[in-house]
């Protein structure tokens, strides 16, 4: 019988737990974790079968280890992985949202001829803890793997044992991640969270100050309330790609300050428009066919009980949403709502279903 050893019962790692069982009752499931409150509560709700204590007695045992920590524990855990008597078809994984840190620290474990693959679901929830654990937390997730010196049946292995969490996997090198997710996420995060701290200051003395915040600002800046302890270890682990991208992000910043101080109309509109034409061609049948989202954006009045008929109409077609998102609402003006799914063919039959019930339909994506 499998057994796949667990730690790091937080969000992440119950998730995976119920995933797994999910696809696989058969296999064992083993939790570690800092917290005994943690894994009192996944054992207690068949999250796991049993609890260890320590690493060293529990990894020997197991056919799968996935770690489930911060970036920091992860990479301490690798090194005391490589001086265990593991078993020699052991598959190690972990979680963790920087990758050159953590393949780095793989290598000796790599050397002594255990596998090891790099994962890391780009998934959350603002609630955190093993009580905040769903099975379909993943889904339609973009789920990066980064092999290293894996060989493609360890890929194999460890996508048949997450099949449950209904990912869209994607292979990168290390580099290629920690690049694309300094951009794509740290650098927004970094953004999100200056801009709120920036207007606070800026509008303490207005008796009105944050309370006017709506629309694009509570959009663009939705990201700023993720887990400041978590978001502080992931710059120190991509610090010097997060560096280089704060540094363009800056040069682009000061160039349209300049701009705005000289009036520069021509050098204004180009920036806008530049913009406006790279953000409207994102999507799959511009870009490629990496596997993305299709979104729909409607109109929807400032009525009592709008959004559920929105939702009670895709239901009732049976069309599966894997995420909705108010962008922009105002008393007595209608809002802007983002509905996204998981294949063109669907969000398109939504279309078809929501014009047919008079909802205006401002763009497809």
């Amino acid at each position: 019988m499998t057994q796949v050893l667990i730690k790091g019962f937080g969000l992440i790692g119950s998730s995976l737990a119920l995933a797994i069982r999910q696809a696989h009752p058969d296999v064992t499931i083993v939790g570690q974790d800092v917290q005994s409150a943690s894994l009192t509560y996944a054992l207690d709700h068949q999250l796991i079968d049993a609890t260890a204590t320590e690493l060293t007695t529990a990894a020997p045992q197991a056919d799968v280890i996935i770690l489930a920590g911060p970036v920091s524990v992860i990479c301490d855990d690798l090194a005391i992985l490589a001086t265990l008597p593991l078993k020699p078809q052991v598959l190690i994984t972990d979680v963790g949202s920087t990758k050159q840190t953590v393949l780095k620290a793989a290598r000796p474990l790599q050397q002594r001829g255990f596998t090891f693959v790099g994962g890391h679901p780009m998934a959350g929830s603002h609630k955190a803890g093993v009580q905040a654990g769903r099975a379909d937390l993943f889904e339609n997730a973009y789920y990066f793997l980064v092999p290293g010196l894996a060989p493609q049946s360890a890929l194999d292995n460890l996508q048949t044992l997450l099949q449950a969490t209904h990912v869209k996997w994607l292979t990168v090198t290390p580099k290629q991640h920690d690049r694309l997710v300094a951009q794509l996420s740290h650098l927004p995060h970094i953004v999100a969270a200056a801009l709120v701290n920036q207007t606070q200051a800026a509008l303490a003395d207005s008796p009105l100050g944050l309370r006017l915040a709506a629309g694009g600002f509570k959009s663009i800046t939705r990201i700023a309330s993720a887990d400041p302890t978590m978001w502080t270890a992931i710059l120190q682990n991509n610090a010097e790609l997060i560096t280089q991208q704060l540094q363009a992000y800056q040069a682009e910043l000061a160039e349209i300050q300049t701009a705005i101080a000289a009036k520069n109309t021509a050098q204004l509109t180009q920036f806008f428009a530049a913009a406006k034409t790279t953000r409207d061609h994102l999507g799959p049948e511009h870009l490629g066919s990496l596997p993305n989202f299709y979104d729909l954006f409607l109109n929807i009045p400032d009525q009592v009980g709008a959004l559920a008929d929105v939702t009670q109409r895709l239901a009732a077609a049976e069309l599966s949403l894997v995420n909705i998102h108010i962008l922009e609402i105002r008393e007595e003006v209608d809002g802007v709502l983002q509905v996204t799914f998981g294949d063109a063919a669907t969000r398109d039959q939504a279309a078809t279903l929501l014009q047919a019930a008079d909802y205006q339909i401002v763009r497809r994506d």
